[in-house]
């Protein structure tokens, strides 16, 4: 079993060449959860659902095989997304806010393998994180998107470095910010150096950390050495869930191989290529294509030995 805790959203997605209609089943632990589903792992999602589309997120869960566990909630949070270039560039903003999880209890998660904390808007407090932390003893995820988000009075989303957050993510095992948050959390430029962005990170006390860089692929540091995972070039239709997706391969990888960061970083890296080529939660995810994938990558992946630390 792993358990992902963050709310589902229901967005309305505009990419260069598509624009589905209505509103599109989304949100990080929820497109994380999605993709473990189709790998055929037991999972669950935990988040808040208002009751506009509560029987349709009861429905979509059913028909994708997720476990549930629903906070009420006024409403059923959304966001806007209009990409206007492949890979990834958008504008953001809030349709609706869903309410906070609030209190978890350690029963929705003690069965688990891993615990992925996914949040898409401070849905999760640091109090109620610090405490699966000390009630969980199993691997503990981290994508810190919906951890440094805010939204304006005009629904228009923006990023800061929140207070208290490196002290927070020190007790996560695995930390995976995209090059944004990356920039957000270190004041580094990822695309010319994520190196020194995953050794900041790392710095502050997770086991591993992961900056994935769109197109560039993705860097994987472990406090020994850097590894460059490549990505799996294929055709852009929308760039929505491709790090939460990438999130669920790298952990469904991680924990079948005790921890092989090679592995799991190529098996991550083919996973969101699949995400990469859909809109929706419809995409076709078969471990059997990730596997085909992940070959091909394996052969690419490069090594950059940390000198600070051999040095030292």
């Amino acid at each position: 079993m792993i358990t992902a805790i963050g709310n589902p959203v229901y967005d309305l997605i505009k990419t260069k060449k598509v624009e589905p209609k209505g509103r599109v089943l989304s949100g990080c632990s929820t497109n994380a959860a999605l993709a473990l589903a189709k790998l055929k792992s037991k999972v669950r999602l935990i988040g808040a659902v208002g009751s506009d589309l509560k029987e349709q997120f009861q429905n979509d869960m059913k028909r994708y095989g997720i476990e549930y566990k629903i906070i009420d909630s006024p409403g059923t949070g959304g966001f806007s997304l209009h990409y206007y270039v492949n890979y990834g560039n958008r504008t953001l903003n809030l349709i609706a806010k869903a309410a906070d999880i609030g209190e978890i209890d350690s029963n929705w998660y003690s069965d688990s393998e891993a615990v992925l904390i996914g949040p898409i808007l401070g849905e999760i407090s640091f109090d109620d994180i610090l405490e699966i932390h000390r009630n969980f003893d199993g691997t503990l995820f981290c994508d810190p998107q919906g951890l440094i988000r805010g939204a304006k009075k005009n629904n228009e989303i923006y990023h800061e470095k929140v207070d208290g957050i490196e002290e927070l993510l020190s007790v996560f095992d695995i930390v995976k910010p995209n090059e944004l948050e990356g920039k957000i959390l270190t004041d580094v430029d990822c695309r010319e150096d994520p190196y020194e962005a995953a050794s900041i990170i790392k710095s502050w006390g997770p086991r591993v950390v992961i900056v994935t860089l769109a197109e560039l692929g993705s860097v994987i540091y472990d406090g020994r050495e850097f590894i460059d995972i490549p990505p799996y070039v294929t055709e852009t239709v929308d760039a929505t869930g491709c790090g939460d997706t990438y999130m669920a391969g790298f952990t469904y990888e991680y924990l079948k191989t005790g921890g092989d960061l090679k592995s799991a970083g190529c098996f991550a890296s083919a996973t969101s290529s699949i995400m990469l080529e859909h809109v929706g939660p419809d995409f076709p995810l078969t471990e059997t294509e990730v596997r085909r994938r992940q070959a091909a990558l394996l052969a690419k992946v490069d090594y950059k030995v940390d000198v600070k630390v051999n040095v030292a």
